[in-house]
């Protein structure tokens, strides 16, 4: 019998973890309260990571190992996409060097999106790429900004080499008003925690669930993993009791390593139980969000075949503290600090240049000479290399997952950055070709010539007077 599920996953979170007893300390004087809350940290993008950038870093992830042609749609789920009337998922797609054929669709404006893209992917059919990230940004000095951060989670569907059948799903819509954002709003506004609990997940969730387990053919006592993001302590327990879910089955829901990631998050939890589940093993995936989301996988022997991926452990054992609370403000937009007359230059974007150059720009494809095999980026109609010169016989070439060191670098505390000093060099792969340009992600002092480097899609930089930005690779640390 042929089954559809979940065939490969990934995850990706930004590496600054900012320490909530931070964000505490800095605002202690307008909200003592906030003391309480001043556990763990909470993933922070950089200043040059969004959705976009996120969700294309954690679809590179899953689709380690996996042949790229085969992808036939991609999704992207999130309440924080960076344009509001451009296609988004486009750009991943594109980052990707997926097919511009495969359908590509963005889903928005609840916080189950991602697990309602999830289901309608399931349902369609095919190999689809679901991918849900969140950069959402609370007012300062609220309960939200401490408890929020950020991070993007992949899943590859499909019908072969299944690690995740899919039993079943059920979706419930009902508008209680937890939380909204106006679309012209800057902020969420959140309603009082008794009434998201009493009138929201107490009675939401254990009947959507129900419905679910029914669908599946599923008693609650036989799910070994049970998943429900949410920011109150202990509401996750208290669901899979009304469920009737044994309270060992509840799963850590990693607000106090990174926080609560939005449409990401249920999965994020989901990639993070498939890393830890055992063959054979329910699952029960919950979002919520003006209803709920319920949906039902039994994972399989491939589960233990999947080739090596970064997945959520690895990305949390990739993060590095951060006690800086002006910063992540300062990234987010919340500061309006003086940059000086370096910082004012025009950053208009020339879309017919964009356009014409996106094979290079945006999925970062160089040339392979067919003649002498010489790799070289940009690709030009003539070979680079002197002994050869040959004309028209480059081929496109992915540059983005080759290997590859730094060959000079520069710390520049004159030119403006947003996060200083301003750090780029020349960057050699090992295959063949270099690069100039900018570095990421990288501690003042700590670029050495020879330090091992991948390459990110991230923001190259904002044209903040027509409210654009522009994308492009930059080199982080290798590990």
């Amino acid at each position: 019998m042929t089954s559809v599920g979940i065939t490969a996953y990934g995850a990706y979170l930004p590496k600054r973890r900012l320490n909530r007893a931070a964000i505490a300390a800095a605002n202690a004087w307008m909200n003592p309260a906030l003391k309480g809350m001043g556990k763990g940290a909470k993933a922070m993008c950089n200043w040059d990571e969004d959705t976009v950038t996120m969700a294309v870093e954690a679809g590179r992830d899953c689709l380690t190992g996996i042949d790229r042609a085969t992808v036939d749609s991609v999704t992207l789920a999130s309440t924080t996409l960076p344009f509001a009337d451009r296609h988004n998922a486009g750009i991943v797609l594109a980052a990707l060097t997926l097919d511009e054929n495969s359908e590509s669709i963005d889903v928005t404006a609840t916080q189950r999106a991602g697990t309602t893209a999830l289901i309608k992917a399931l349902k369609a059919g095919g190999n689809a790429l679901v991918l849900a990230a969140d950069h959402r940004i609370a007012k300062p000095g609220s309960a939200q900004e401490m408890q929020l951060g950020d991070g993007a989670a992949a899943l590859l569907l499909g019908t072969e080499k299944v690690i995740a059948r899919f039993l079943g799903s059920h979706s419930l819509a009902r508008d209680l008003v937890d939380h909204y954002r106006s679309a012209n709003a800057e902020y969420d506004y959140n309603l009082e925690e008794r009434w998201i609990r009493d009138m929201g997940y107490d009675l939401i969730v254990p009947e959507a669930a129900k419905q679910a387990l029914a669908k599946a053919g599923v008693s609650a006592a036989d799910i070994d993993h049970f998943i429900m993001p949410a920011t109150q302590n202990g509401l996750d327990a208290r669901q899979a009791k009304r469920i009737g879910v044994k309270a060992e089955a509840v799963r850590s829901n990693l607000n106090r390593e990174i926080g609560e990631a939005g449409v990401a998050h249920p999965l994020l939890m989901l990639v993070h139980a498939l890393e830890e589940a055992q063959p054979g093993q329910k699952i029960m995936v919950i979002g919520f969000g003006q209803g709920a989301d319920v949906l039902i996988f039994e994972t399989t022997d491939a589960l233990k075949q999947l080739p090596k991926r970064s997945g959520v452990t690895g990305q949390l054992a990739k993060g590095a503290e951060d006690n800086n609370y002006q910063r992540f403000l300062s990234f987010n937009g919340q500061i309006d600090y003086e940059w000086g007359i370096r910082a004012e230059r025009d950053n208009r974007t020339a879309q017919s240049t964009a356009y014409r150059k996106r094979d290079s720009i945006t999925s970062f494809l160089g040339g392979k000479c067919t003649q002498c095999g010489t790799v070289q980026f940009p690709k030009s109609n003539v070979c680079v290399n002197p002994n050869c010169q040959a004309i028209g016989t480059q081929v496109d070439h992915p540059f983005a997952d080759l290997e590859a060191a730094v060959k000079t670098f520069t710390e520049d505390n004159l030119a403006y950055s947003p996060n200083p000093p301003l750090q780029y060099g020349n960057i050699g792969f090992n295959e063949g070709g270099n690069i100039y340009m900018d570095l990421t992600d990288f501690d003042s002092g700590t670029i050495s010539v020879g330090s091992k480097v991948r390459m990110v899609f991230r923001i190259k930089d904002f044209d903040d007077k027509r409210g654009f930005r522009r994308y492009f690779w930059k080199a982080a640390p290798a590990a």
